[in-house]
């Protein structure tokens, strides 16, 4: 397992090993212990899977507000992914910063991003297939969104044209106007 951290290791990068033979391959996603020896040791209490069908697909710039924040461990099972995670925590030194990161099903990077993140991704290819884990439960009356495109982040997407839902269309907010939620 190779490791990379960012934004004082709130936000963690990681190869994992894949193991191939004659038959396939064989990839450890997850092993609480490892994963508490790097740093990471919250408690996952629920699997998420998506499936994003058209190439250019936007998923994001999503995050959860107290009681209910959410630390992420986001793995690309089939596909290619442009990720995107930006500091939301008020007192970091690292307030409004942004890390892109590319995880695909041939790379075998998957990242691990703590509670204070905003994140989201984009599709590179069509029929992009994720699992995540995440430490507290869904709450849509404490999820919010960053618009995607906020001209204050300045995130490099490399994609004019993007797919996106209607509650990403119609609920995201700009940055400067999640600070007082937060």
């Amino acid at each position: 397992m190779k490791i990379e951290s960012f934004f004082d290791n709130k936000v963690i990068l990681i190869k994992n090993k894949i193991f191939k033979d004659n038959r396939g391959f064989f990839r450890e996603t997850y092993n609480q212990k490892l994963f508490k020896s790097i740093g990471i040791k919250d408690t996952f209490v629920q699997d998420n899977h998506s499936l994003s069908k058209k190439k250019g697909t936007l998923r994001g710039m999503h995050f959860q507000i107290k009681p209910f924040e959410q630390a992420k461990i986001l793995t690309v099972k089939k596909g290619k992914i442009f990720d995107v995670v930006i500091d939301i925590r008020k007192n970091s030194k690292f307030f409004g910063m942004h890390k892109s990161f590319i995880l695909s099903d041939k790379n075998n990077y998957q990242i691990y991003v703590s509670k204070g993140f905003a994140h989201g991704f984009l599709t590179l290819e069509e029929n992009t297939e994720i699992d995540y884990k995440v430490s507290n439960f869904y709450s849509p009356k404490h999820e919010k969104t960053i618009f995607w495109n906020d001209k204050d982040l300045n995130i490099k997407w490399n994609f004019s044209k993007v797919t996106l839902s209607k509650k990403d269309k119609s609920n995201a907010l700009f940055f400067k106007d999640i600070i007082e939620l937060l």
